[in-house]
C-alpha cells in the first residue's frame, strides 16, 4: 500500500491570560501575535505541499491557524472541525488543593501514563484515547486523499503520536509539543513517525528548558489556589 502523509501540528502560540489579566476561557484562547506570526512561517514552508484535507478540532486556535497557513491558495481543502480532536477537557482550578498543584499540571507528562491518570484534574487519558483513535481511524480508512493537515492540541497529538509509535493505547506523556510544531507522519500498512515537536522558529531548542505544561503552570500560578 502506498504511504499518505499527515501533517500533524499543534495550533500556534496562544495566551490564557488577557492584557488586563483576566483569565481566558482554554475554548476562547485566540493566537498571539507571535502566533501569528509563527503561522505564517509555517504558510511559507509549506507552500509547495498540495494539502488534499484541512482537519482542526474546531476551536479559535487551531482553526485560526489552519487559515494562516493555507491563506492565498486558491486549491485549498475547505477546513474542517472535528470536534473529537479538541484539547483535554480540565478540571476547575480552583478545585486544585496547593499541594496537589505540580502532580495535576505534570505528573501525566512525565512518561508512559496509566489510562486512569486525568489531564489538570478532568478527562482521563482513557477517555482521550476513546474520542481521539476512532476519529484518527475515520481519517485513515478514507482512501480519497494523499496529503492531510491536520491541526490539533498537545494532549491529542500525543495520543496520536504514541499510538503511531507503539500501535497501542500508550500515552507517553514527555513527548513534547510545543507552539507551532510540526509532526510528520506516513500511514499505509503501518505507521512510520517522521519528525516530532519540530519549531520552524526554533528547530534547535535554544529558548529553555521548560515544558509546555511547565510554561503553562507559571502562567496559570497567580489564579490557583494558595
Amino acid at each position: 500500500m502506498a504511504r499518505r502523509r499527515i501533517y500533524l501540528l499543534r495550533h500556534a502560540d496562544v495566551s490564557y491570560v488577557s492584557d488586563s489579566g483576566r483569565l481566558i476561557r482554554p475554548d476562547e484562547a485566540i493566537l498571539t501575535a507571535r502566533g501569528a506570526a509563527q503561522s505564517g512561517a509555517l504558510a511559507d514552508l509549506f507552500r509547495s505541499v498540495k494539502f488534499d484535507r484541512a482537519i482542526t478540532s474546531g476551536l479559535p486556535r487551531t482553526i485560526d491557524t489552519a487559515q494562516r497557513i493555507l491563506a492565498g491558495r486558491p486549491d485549498a481543502p475547505q477546513i474542517e472541525s472535528w470536534p473529537e480532536l479538541a484539547e483535554a477537557r480540565s478540571g476547575r482550578l480552583r478545585d486544585i488543593a496547593p499541594e496537589a498543584l505540580e502532580a495535576v499540571f505534570l505528573a501525566a507528562f512525565r512518561g508512559a501514563t496509566p489510562e486512569s491518570a486525568r489531564l489538570l484534574g478532568g478527562e482521563s487519558i482513557g477517555e482521550l484515547f476513546d474520542r481521539a483513535l476512532p476519529a484518527l481511524q475515520r481519517l485513515v480508512d478514507d482512501r480519497s486523499w494523499d496529503c492531510a493537515l491536520l491541526v490539533a492540541h498537545g494532549g491529542i497529538n500525543r495520543v496520536i503520536i504514541s499510538y503511531a509509535l507503539t500501535g497501542a493505547r500508550t500515552f507517553l506523556g514527555h513527548i513534547e509539543q510545543a507552539p507551532a510544531c510540526v509532526n510528520v507522519l506516513d500511514v499505509g500498512d503501518n505507521w512510520i513517525v517522521r519528525a516530532v515537536n519540530f519549531r520552524l522558529d526554533d528547530p534547535l531548542h535554544t529558548e529553555g528548558r521548560a515544558t509546555t505544561m511547565e510554561q503553562l503552570l507559571e502562567q496559570l500560578r497567580p489564579f490557583l489556589p494558595r
